[in-house]
């Protein structure tokens, strides 16, 4: 996989099988302070208590804005080939929402 960097350097980027293969998650709780952003990737399943941070990525402002339009332009091509995404408020999809304060996903 390649990709050009700001210079127009190419830049090989290696995936990993074990990468490869995704991890799931139906949850992102998002935070951040004045330097970083954290978004948690969480996985909740059906009748159990307790759910599992599956990856944690800590971005600079500057690429968690990078990546908003990366999603925005994407989800707006999807779309567009596939009709209206529904979304609504609750960020777990069919379970209740989890109490406390938590990030937008």
């Amino acid at each position: 996989m390649e990709n050009k960097n700001e210079q127009g350097n190419q830049i090989q980027i290696e995936l990993p099988e074990d990468v490869a293969q995704g991890t799931y998650s139906n949850l992102a709780i998002i935070a951040h302070s004045s330097s970083e952003f954290i978004i948690d990737f969480v996985r909740i399943l059906p009748g159990l208590p307790k759910a599992k941070v599956q990856s944690r990525i800590i971005l600079t402002p500057e690429h968690a804005k990078r990546l908003l339009y990366a999603l925005n332009e994407n989800v707006n091509k999807f779309e567009a080939q596939n009709g209206t995404i529904s979304a609504d408020n609750n960020p777990s999809g069919f379970f209740p929402p989890i109490p406390g304060p938590i990030g937008e996903a």
